[in-house]
């Protein structure tokens, strides 16, 4: 990417606020935005409204830290707002905390210019200068991720802007693990919305037999899965979201907001009624018939995959190529990943026996939304669904139970899985028996996945934050290898020290 990315037309202080509120939304930490222009340029403006979009508070007090030359926020992505007017040197630069506020969130600096040669090299340069005629013109300058990221979301912006909602106050909310972000909408007159940013799948390299990780798990590339599978849920009762606005080319949609509210409680510990809730949806869920081919009237064609034994194999390998070196310092070897594949094979072929149903993959808290005052399937909200497979109907319930980001008693877990067995009592093609050995199965197999996951998102992507769930994430696993099944699993787990002698 050269440079020379973007400009914007600031004709306002509207204009250079919703400049502020995208900025705000490309935001990751360790970002650098150097905001450059002369006095009574608009950076000051520009920095309050990005710091009001990320703490969703259009009134929030931003003094200016002309004085101080550094003032700090605190919040979801921390943010330190440097203003180097009054610096004497670059060199004073790492006596105000510089380095350390870039690793710890993200950088606002007024006046760059006087430690130019201090900033990192992908910072976003926002250069404000007086247009021709009247008005101000922000010209926008980067390399790297950074500057990719506000791209879109200045891109965002027009799409909103050709659809009614370019005025809303937009503050971004907490994405994903994926590069998915999402955007809370507000504006005068209408119900809140959200503004899903979703890019295209970039595949990365080949791992397996010339293909890509996400081809052979069957990763979603587009943001028409989403819409193709939303229609399907909501023409079967289930509470996903209406979709108002969409960009399928450039992967953005404008959705309802289902609400604030999920399963947890204000300390973020599980309230077992709404877990229980939530497993009672699954029941029905599973009750559905559903076919793979999804076709919308709007052109769009979306066909459900399996988790078929590939995709099985390399999540679970995930353990293997990410967290055994993690853990011990070296890579797996070919006879660890031998041993590894064989005992794996005949589990597959269990769950490839085991009821087969839709199942949204990531069925946990952060993807259920509780909507108290409603009744029926409107009661649980579901968003983050567009990874849908056609695969082993336990493999949700697994994924609620032992829920991958909040600690889930033994107690509560059996309390959801009970829960969905008797909604599905009396149903013909449920049996008991047969489910739980699936449980079992596919939460070894999801447990497994996720301990390399979060190793690869803290090593690889630099979000040390995911270390912190390891140890949940091994509990889960040894109590899922408690299965009369899973015995000669459970015993090669635990001499390679996956799950503790004490399993």
């Amino acid at each position: 990417m050269t440079k020379d990315m973007a400009e914007r037309r600031l004709d306002t202080e509207a204009d250079t606020v919703r400049l502020g509120q995208d900025l705000a939304a490309a935001a990751r930490a360790g970002d650098v935005f150097a905001l450059q222009g002369d006095l009574g340029a608009g950076k000051t403006c520009l920095a309050r409204a990005f710091l009001r979009a990320l703490h969703d508070d259009p009134e929030l007090e931003v003094p200016s830290p002309t004085f101080t030359l550094v003032q700090d926020y605190s919040g979801r992505l921390p943010v330190s707002h440097f203003d180097l007017y009054r610096l004497g040197s670059a060199d004073e630069l790492d006596e105000l905390g510089f380095s350390e506020a870039v690793s710890r969130g993200a950088v606002l600096v007024e006046w760059p210019e006087r430690a130019q040669a201090s900033l990192p090299p992908d910072a976003l340069w926002v250069r404000l200068e007086h247009a021709p005629g009247s008005g101000r013109l922000a010209r926008l300058e980067g390399v790297g991720a950074l500057a990719e990221r506000a791209r879109r979301s200045l891109g965002a912006r027009d799409f909103l802007l050709r659809h009614g909602w370019g005025d809303a106050f937009r503050a971004p909310l907490t994405g994903d693990a994926s590069a998915r972000s999402y955007d809370l909408l507000r504006q005068d007159g209408a119900p809140p919305r959200l503004l899903m940013n979703a890019p295209p799948l970039v595949l990365g390299p080949p791992v397996r037999e010339g293909r890509a990780y996400a081809e052979i798990a069957h990763t979603a590339r587009s943001v028409d899965a989403f819409v193709a599978l939303d229609d399907v849920l909501r023409a079967q009762g289930f509470a996903a979201p209406e979709i108002f606005a969409q960009d399928l080319e450039n992967g953005f949609l404008v959705v309802e907001h289902l609400g604030g509210e999920g399963l947890l409680d204000a300390e973020g510990r599980p309230i077992p009624e709404r877990y229980e809730a939530a497993g009672q949806l699954l029941a029905e869920l599973h009750r559905r018939r559903w076919t793979p081919l999804i076709k919308k009237g709007t052109g769009v064609t979306h066909r459900v995959p399996p988790f078929d034994r590939d995709a099985l194999a390399v999540e679970a390998e995930l353990l293997l190529d990410w967290y055994v070196p993690f853990a011990s310092g070296q890579p797996a070897s070919d006879a660890l990943r031998a041993e590894f594949a064989a005992l794996w094979e005949p589990l597959f072929e269990t769950l490839g026996r085991s009821e087969q149903s839709l199942l949204l993959r990531d069925y946990h808290s952060p993807n259920i939304i509780w909507r108290g005052e409603r009744k029926g399937l409107d009661r649980l909200g579901l968003i983050d669904f567009q990874d849908a497979l056609i695969g082993p109907a336990a493999y949700d319930v697994a994924s609620l139970a032992m829920d991958a980001r909040v600690t889930v008693s033994p107690e509560l877990r059996d309390r959801v899985v009970r829960a969905y067995e008797a909604a599905r009592a009396g149903d013909p093609s449920f049996n008991s028996e047969a489910f739980r050995e699936a449980f079992a199965t596919a939460a070894a197999q999801r447990n497994s996945k996720i301990l390399g996951i979060f190793v690869r998102l803290a090593r690889r992507d630099g979000k040390e934050g995911y270390l912190k769930h390891l140890p949940r994430i091994r509990a889960y696993l040894a109590a899922a290898l408690e299965h009369p099944s899973l015995a000669a699993l459970k015993a090669f787990y635990l001499r390679h020290g996956f799950i503790g002698a004490d399993a």
